[in-house]
This record gives C-alpha cells, structure tokens and sequence, in this order.
C-alpha cells in the first residue's frame, strides 16, 4: 500500500545539480542570488526527515555531556511530518526527550478555549507522545490578564537567558514573510510581546480556527531579537504555496515590510525546503540566468513565457535581440533562430487548447491532448470536498456531459466540519415546520431538531467532536448541495453521483486520521466497477488544511493497485486544480476554454453550494468567495493565453496528465 505518491509527482525534471551542486564552485555559481543558505529536498517528507534526524543527533549529543537541548517550536502544519518523524524515533529507536527543554514560539491571545491554543497543538501531535518533562515545556498564557502580560513576557525572555539560549530554533514562514507572528513592520530589536493581529496574520490564523471572526485579537510571540540569538535556526518551508515568500526572503533586500529577511544578516541560519516551496529560486526556475541549461521542452516553455513576460511581447514577435540580451542565447545556438524557437513553442501551446475534454471523435488526434476514441467515455471526476468539482473544473464538468461522456462524480470526504452552526439550526427549524405540517402527530423528528439547536446553542464546547447528529445534519447539507450541483452540470443519472465517505475524514474534528487500507479499498472497489477511460483527481496541493493531499494520495494508490489491468493502462488520468493555486503555464497539458456563458454556468453550479458562502468555516486566507477565486484564476489563465499571441477566451481551465509510476 502506497500512501503518499502524491509527493513523488516531478512536474518538471529539475537537474539534481541545480539543486545539490557537485562542489563548492557550482554551489557558488549556482546561488549567487542567494542571501540565506538554502538546502533543497526533492519532497517535503524528505526534508521532514533530515530535520527529525539533526535534532535527534543534536538531543544525543547533549545527552552525552549532560546537557539540557533547548528546541523552540512553531504551530502549524509545516512541522507535523518532522513532530511525526521524532515520535517514531522516540519510540523505534529509544530515543529519550528527558533533556529537551521546549519553548513554544507563540499563544493567541485571549484565548476561550485551550482547544485552540497553540500549546495544545504542540502537545497533541508531538509532546504527549514523548517522554519530554512537563516541567520543561514553556510557553505564554493566553489566559493571563492583560495587565500581566508585560511582566510574563519578560520573564519568558529571562527563562530563555537561565536555561542557556535556545540551541535550536524551528521556524515557519508566513505568506507575508511573517516569523511566527513577527508582522511586516515588526522591529528587528522586538522581544516576547503582544501583538495585535494585522489582517493578513488574522488570514493565516484562521486556518487553524473555524473562520476569521473566531480568530483572537492578539497574540503572544517571541520577537525578531528574542529569536535571532538563537544558536541554530532551521525555517522550514514546504510546498508551491510558499514559494513566492522563500523567494522574496532568500533573493530580496532586507526589508522591514518581509521580517524574514531579517535572518540575512546571521550566519547561524539555514533555509530548508521541498523543489515546490524553493520553485521560484532563481537556479530552480530560472536556471539560464546563472548556469549553462539542460534544455527540455518545459523548460524551453518556461523561459519563452518569461521572456514574454520580461518584454511584453507575444511569443511570436520575439527576436533575436530579445533572447541574447536576456540570458536565451544558448536557445539561439540550439534552434538557430528566435523564429524557430517561437514557431515551436506557440505550436506546443496551441496544442494544448481544446474544446473536447473527452477527446472529438473522428478527428485527427495526433496534436490533441485525448483521445478520440473511444466516442463514449467512461469518466469518473474525483471531488476531495464535496465542492471541489465545480469550483475546480466545472466548465470542463458541463461540456463531458453535455458531449456525451458517461460521467460518474465521487465525493471522497463528507466536508460535515465545513458547515457553519448557524446553517445546521437553520435546517433544522425548517425540519420543525415541515413536521408540524405534514406530521403533526409525529414528535420525533421535532424533538430531534430540538435538541440539535439546543445543544448548538448552549451546550456545545469550542474544541470538541462534533456529535454525531451535529455530523449527519452538516454532512446531509453538503451532501444534498453537491447532488444539486452535480446534476446542474449534467449529470442524470442519480446512481453517478457517489459519496464515498472516506473514513480517514471522519472524525469530527480538524485533525483527520492517517490514511488507511479501508480509505484505498473504497476508491479501489469503485474504479472496478467502473473500468473508466478517463480520471480526474484534484492535484492542489495547497489546501490550508491537507485534505487535498490525501485524497490524491488515496485515489493515486487505488489506481497503483489496478494500474496493470487493461482498462486501466487505456485510462488517462488529468489532474487540475482548485480555489487556491493554478497550474504554471510550461506544466499545462489540457487547457478547455469557456464562453461568458459557460462561466456563468459554471458560477451557477458553484453557488448551489450555499454553505460554503460568507459564513462557511474554514475559508482559507483569501476574503474572496469560491466562486470569485475560481472566476478570477481561470480569466487569469485565458489572459495568459491571449498575452502569448494565442485565441482570446473568457476563461481557461487546465490540466495536467498524471503517468501511475512504475
């Protein structure tokens, strides 16, 4: 059982010397734009594992003059692979915490509920399961009153000082270039402090609470002063959704406005990261600019829309001038001339734009990105949540069905924790009215939405599992929300349209199970059944809560299971993506273009989700509805398209093939 082929999908074929040079010279040539040292991994695990096995040997090290190891840790989700990698060595391995005096990096403030302090984040996926003293965990109180939160933060900076400095700073990075919840404008000399939130940190938080007005107003964090006397400070910093910032941190100025820059001026201070997060580092994206290239066709693609970009010219007015003046001369000596050059990679792009996601039948399709044949396909849409199909792909959704595709949509997860309190007692007041008109004589029904509002009302406690009936109503919502957008789109058949359920989701909290053999074996007895011709699957990887993630992983491990039957090896499986990050223009493979009135269709299919509106939990940090996000990404691509000297679309949904690994 394979669990997590999600992390070994290589969009583009990053020559390992880019990232891991053969010496010192290529290392200096190679990260000369570079102001941080920065090591790369090929995947997040694989860093995870790297940092879990230093702090390991560092723990042993002190172990053996009878030192205490001093670690400060940040929240979050870029830790939890190296917290899960640590437990493991703990318990496989023997290693013993009883040395590691731990400093949390920051509390909100004020808290409610220690359900949502970061503590009991810290406590729940690593320091319960070590044996780590209780004495030697530290952290600020979010329950403190005000008046004594002045004198707490010194003496937090003093407890530092008495125990000897911490000899290992674990950080993350924020999509503002925040140090724990050092905003923008933070002062390099700032210590242990309150701070109110800023719009942007409230954004971030709220994907650890429920929505953005659950967020405290506050929080107590270590400063940039408190955290750079660190002796060793490792910011990690995983997936595509971060690459930006590592960019803008590592290459950039320092700079006030992006915190992080601030650890430029240490040499005490490593950058660790997967190729998505160090995607947009100079020597990985745009290697031309400090190195001879090993020149592929996404890479040629890469540098022409660069260089589009760079000039503001279509790709066919390109020149010469423009290719030997900006780093391309080596395409120049390749090709022969900037025509040639041009001329293929318009074609190359003009060739992914198709109006038949299924494949037109008796068209040539030597040059398409499907199959014509066969006429008919069979085609399962994979939806992770159960709204992720039309923000995603629902012009493309339409047009299956209305060319005339047997289209099945299997929901792997319920979503029932998406669903706002407020939206489950609306529901169930209508149930109350229903059933005194049609059943007046029947109480159960009334009596069970009763106490369903009353419990959400007064008893409910913030932290907690929902009950089950909390979780039926808030899964039925979603359930009857999907149907109605899934036949919106066209399909008919009330037997395709299936809710998988997949039980790591069910747990009724924000913290979901790990993946299992019951999960694979639901997606894997569904593809049986089927025998589809075409798979999509959700390839977003930047789903603030991971659910996306381990969908892929489940989906890509049931068809690794069946990827040497027949049906399977005819299949083709495309990968989009969804409300919050699209796929860069030298990945795209598939691109179907919309009209104004498939958009607005596609609108339409999103907004039968209506609990996934202004009130829904869990909307990220983007203040923008799912609607809009989708809207504005797909015209973003259609112009990206037309700036190329390519058709001018109203909107553009992309696509990107999977090949099953052998």
């Amino acid at each position: 059982m394979k669990t997590n082929l999600s992390s070994q999908i290589t969009l583009t074929r990053i020559p390992t010397r880019y990232y891991r040079p053969e010496n010192a010279y290529e290392q200096s040539v190679l990260t000369r734009f570079e102001k941080i040292p920065t090591v790369i991994y090929e995947s997040a695990d694989e860093g995870s594992l790297a940092i879990a096995a230093e702090i390991a040997a560092e723990i042993r090290k002190k172990q053996e003059t009878g030192q205490s190891f001093v670690l400060a840790l940040p929240g979050g989700r870029s830790p939890q692979s190296i917290f899960k990698e640590l437990i493991r060595i703990h318990e496989e391995e023997k290693l013993s915490f009883h040395n590691v005096i731990v400093f949390n990096l920051y509390e909100f403030y004020p808290l409610t509920s220690p359900a949502y302090s970061n503590l009991s984040y810290l406590k729940d996926y690593f320091l319960e399961h070590v044996d780590i003293k209780p004495e030697n965990i530290y952290s600020p109180d979010g329950f403190l009153p005000k008046e004594e939160i002045y004198d707490f933060c010194l003496r937090y900076d003093q407890k530092i000082e008495e125990v000897g400095g911490i000899d290992y700073m674990l950080l993350g990075i924020g999509q503002a270039g925040n140090i724990s919840f050092n905003s923008p404008g933070s002062s390099i000399n700032s210590r242990t402090r309150l701070v109110l939130l800023d719009n942007d940190s409230r954004k971030e938080a709220a994907k650890i609470f429920k929505s953005i007005d659950s967020v405290p107003a506050g929080v107590v964090t270590m400063g940039m002063s408190t955290i750079m006397k660190a002796k060793e400070i490792v910011m990690m910093a995983w997936g595509d959704g971060k690459a930006h910032i590592v960019k803008e941190t590592v290459e950039e100025k320092m700079s006030e406005s992006i915190p992080a820059t601030y650890l430029q001026t240490l040499n005490t201070v490593r950058v660790i990261t997967d190729l998505s997060a160090a995607y947009q580092l100079t020597r990985i994206s745009h290697p031309w600019l400090v190195t001879s290239c090993e020149w592929d066709n996404k890479l040629i693609r890469r540098a022409i829309v660069w260089l589009c970009q760079l000039t503001g010219k279509p790709i066919l007015k390109l020149t010469n001038k423009d290719y030997s003046e900006n780093g391309l001369g080596e395409l120049l000596t390749k090709f022969g001339s900037a025509y040639e050059v041009n001329i293929k990679i318009f074609n190359d792009i003009q060739h992914t734009i198709t109006g038949w996601p299924g494949g037109k039948y008796g068209a040539d399709d030597s040059n398409r990105p499907e199959r014509a044949n066969p006429q008919h396909k069979r085609v399962i849409i994979f939806s992770p949540h159960p709204d992720d199909d039309v923000i995603s792909m629902g012009g493309t959704f339409r047009r299956l069905c209305d060319q005339g595709h047997d289209v099945y949509v299997a929901y792997q997860t319920s979503g029932n924790i998406a669903v706002g309190d407020e939206e489950v007692i609306r529901y169930c007041e209508y149930l109350k009215d229903v059933s005194s008109k049609y059943s007046p004589n029947n109480d159960a029904i009334k009596k069970k939405a009763e106490e369903i509002i009353h419990f959400l009302k007064y008893e409910k406690v913030a932290g907690e599992a929902e009950k089950e009936d909390v979780l039926f109503m808030k899964g039925t919502i979603r359930r009857e929300e999907a149907r109605a957008g899934a036949q919106y789109s066209g399909i008919k058949q009330e037997d395709h349209i299936r809710f998988l359920d997949l039980p790591f989701y069910e747990t009724g909290l924000v913290k979901k199970n790990e993946l299992s053999e019951a999960d694979i074996r639901i997606i894997r007895d569904f593809l049986e059944e089927v025998k589809p011709h075409q798979i999509f699957v959700a390839g977003d990887l930047a789903d603030p809560h991971g659910t996306h993630k381990v969908c892929l992983d489940a989906a890509l491990a049931a068809i690794d299971e069946v990827k040497d039957t027949q049906w399977m090896k005819e299949c083709r499986i495309w990968m989009y993506r969804g409300a919050w990050a699209e796929w860069e223009m030298d990945h795209i493979e598939m691109a179907v273009p919309m009209s104004p009135e498939q958009l607005r269709q596609k609108r339409n299919a999103i907004l039968k989700h209506q609990s996934q509106m202004e009130s829904a939990p869990f909307l990220g940090d983007d203040e923008r509805l799912f609607w809009q996000r989708a809207e504005d990404r797909n015209r973003a691509t259609a112009d990206l398209y037309k700036d190329l000297g390519l058709a001018s679309y109203e909107a553009i949904e992309a696509f990107v093939q999977y090949i099953p690994l052998r």
